[in-house]
Parts: C-alpha cells; structure tokens; sequence
C-alpha cells in the first residue's frame, strides 16, 4: 500500500540535506522534475541548506545543457519525440559535470546558451574535495546516470496539464511516457501537485 507524509518544503530540504553526510566527499544530487514543478527552486534550496552546512554546493540546471537549435527543432517545435530524446545533452551531462566532477575534480556549470543558442562560454571550475552539485530538470532519471542522491517532484496529469503554459503543452506527452518507461525509483518520491504542500512517500 502506497503512502505519503505530509511535510513542508523545508523539511523536504532538510532531509534531503541530511542524506548528503560532509564525510561522503563529492557527491551529485538530481532534482527530478518537469518544467512545470519548477525544481530549480528546489535545487536552489538545498544549495543554500548544504552551504549553510559548511559543504561546498552549486547548482547545475539542465537547461545550461540543452543542444543547439538546429538539433532540437529539426523535426519541429512541438515534436514529442525530439523533446524526449535529443532536446537535452544527458550525455554531456555526464561527461561535464557527472565524471568531470569525481574522475577529475573540475566541472563545467554550462555547456550550450538556449536564448543566444551559441556556446555558454562557461568557465570549468575546481571542485573542492566535498563538493555536492544538484543538478535539476525534467527527465533525469531512467538515464543511466549515477546519482548519489535522487528526488523527483512527481506531478499528476491534470496537475501537469494545470501548471504548463499553454505554448509548452506539447511536452506533457513526452514527459508522462518517459515516467511510464523509466520508472526508476528515486530516494526521495514527493507529490508535488500543490509544491506549498508536499507530500514524501514512504512505503509501497
């Protein structure tokens, strides 16, 4: 039997925060979201939780990783399939931020510049020896991508339908059947329809 326990969105940081011990050395953490959850906000929270802890922190959205404009729009704006599949670099994710971060101890916050589409021009940067990144967006899980820590703010349909403008409706198809296939099991499941309100399952 499935069941959740209703918390606030600090206490959420908090054990999230909690699960990162300072004797663990460098670590990734992903904040699992769509667009429409806003798990920037989040990641952004438990960087400032993990600072105020003393741990070096940084946040690394996904959209610094989205692929040029010519790779993304090739079959269309509004192509599900493209959005899933090649609208963001996972691998380069992987090799920027994931690997570069515990094989060389320097990662690069940003890769590609959505608005300019050009290069982000982003600096690489050292990695201390405890350094924690959280990296945040949609469909990071079911990836192959090893995470220390894992949360994914999961919106029901009509939640996700609700909070998606309009013009990004077009990605709600994508985004459900990526969670229907993938369902890779987070260490942190949150209910995120009413983000005032989470709720963290714990049992089912």
């Amino acid at each position: 039997m499935v069941r959740y326990e209703p918390l606030s969105p600090g206490e959420l940081v908090a054990r999230v925060a909690e699960r990162v011990p300072a004797s663990a050395g460098r670590a990734v953490v992903a904040v699992d979201g769509a667009d429409a959850a806003d798990p920037e906000s989040l990641a952004s929270e438990l960087v400032s939780r993990l600072r105020d802890a003393g741990r070096d922190a940084a946040s690394v959205p996904l959209r610094g990783y989205v692929r040029p404009a010519s790779l993304r729009l090739e079959y269309g704006r509004d192509d599900t399939d493209s959005y899933r599949d090649t609208w963001y670099d996972y691998a380069a994710l992987d090799r920027e931020v994931l690997r570069a971060l515990r094989d060389r101890g320097r990662w690069l916050p940003a890769l590609w510049d959505e608005v300019a589409d050009r290069s982000a021009r982003a600096a690489l940067r050292t990695a201390s020896a405890g350094t924690v990144l959280v990296v945040s967006g949609p469909m990071l899980l079911g990836r192959g991508l090893a995470f220390d820590h894992t949360v994914r703010l999961e919106l029901t349909e009509p939640a996700l339908l609700r909070r998606t403008p309009e013009e990004r409706r077009w990605t709600v198809p994508a985004l459900l059947a990526h969670a229907a296939e993938y369902p890779e099991e987070p260490d942190f499941a949150v209910r995120w329809d009413h983000p005032g309100k989470p709720a963290l399952r714990i049992s089912g």
